[in-house]
C-alpha cells in the first residue's frame, strides 16, 4: 500500500492565493484505440500521483499527439508501428481550473524550469495533489512536448457530461513523426 504523502502548508497557501478560472474551450485528447476517452490516465503522471484520476489533454491537436509520441518512443529503439490511436476533440466544461499559465509561475512554486521536460514529477505531483485538496477541478499549465498549453481535468472534481466529444480520428503515426523530421 503506497503511503500518502502530506501536503506542503506553504503551497497549499500559495495556491490558494490564486482564483480559480473557468474553462470552456477545446481540449485534445489521445487515446489507444478501444479505450474510453473518459477513462482517466492509469497510474501517476506529471501532474497526478497514483491517487488521483485524471484525463490528460492539450490545447493543441500536436500537443496531445507529441506527448503520446513522447511516451511510447521512449527507450525503444524502433517506434511500436502496431499501436493504434484516435485523437479526440472535446468540447470542456470546468469551473475552478487552477491556470499555471507560464515557467515563471512555476519557477515559484518550486519547479526546476531547466529540468521541466525531464521525467521528475515530484514537485509538479505535489501542485496536483494540493490543487485537487483545495477544490480545483483541473490545471493549466506549460506543455513539456509542444509549444502550447496542457490541460488536465480532475475525474473526482468535474461533471464528465460536461466533457463531450466533437470529433475523433485516427492517429497515423508515420505521416505525424515524419511531418516532425
Amino acid at each position: 500500500m503506497e503511503r500518502r504523502r502530506a501536503l506542503d502548508d506553504r503551497l497549499l497557501d500559495l495556491l490558494g492565493a490564486i482564483e480559480g478560472m473557468p474553462f470552456n474551450g477545446t481540449m485534445w485528447r489521445v487515446v489507444k484505440t478501444g479505450r474510453e476517452v473518459l477513462d482517466g490516465s492509469r497510474g501517476s503522471g506529471r501532474w497526478n500521483t497514483s491517487e488521483m484520476s485524471v484525463l490528460y489533454g492539450a490545447a493543441d491537436r500536436n500537443g496531445a499527439i507529441a506527448e503520446i509520441n513522447f511516451h511510447l518512443s521512449r527507450g525503444q529503439s524502433v517506434f511500436p508501428s502496431r499501436m493504434r490511436h484516435e485523437l479526440f476533440k472535446l468540447a470542456v466544461k470546468a469551473h475552478q481550473t487552477l491556470v499555471l499559465a507560464d515557467m515563471e509561475q512555476l519557477k515559484r512554486l518550486g519547479v526546476d524550469d531547466a529540468r521541466y521536460r525531464e521525467l521528475l514529477y515530484t514537485r509538479t505531483q505535489e501542485i496536483g495533489a494540493a490543487a485537487a485538496f483545495l477544490g480545483f477541478d483541473g490545471l493549466i499549465v506549460p506543455s513539456a512536448r509542444w509549444d502550447c498549453k496542457n490541460i488536465i481535468l480532475f475525474l473526482d472534481a468535474i461533471n464528465v457530461e460536461e466533457v463531450r466529444t466533437v470529433s475523433v480520428e485516427p492517429v497515423d503515426w508515420k505521416v505525424w513523426r515524419r511531418s516532425q523530421s
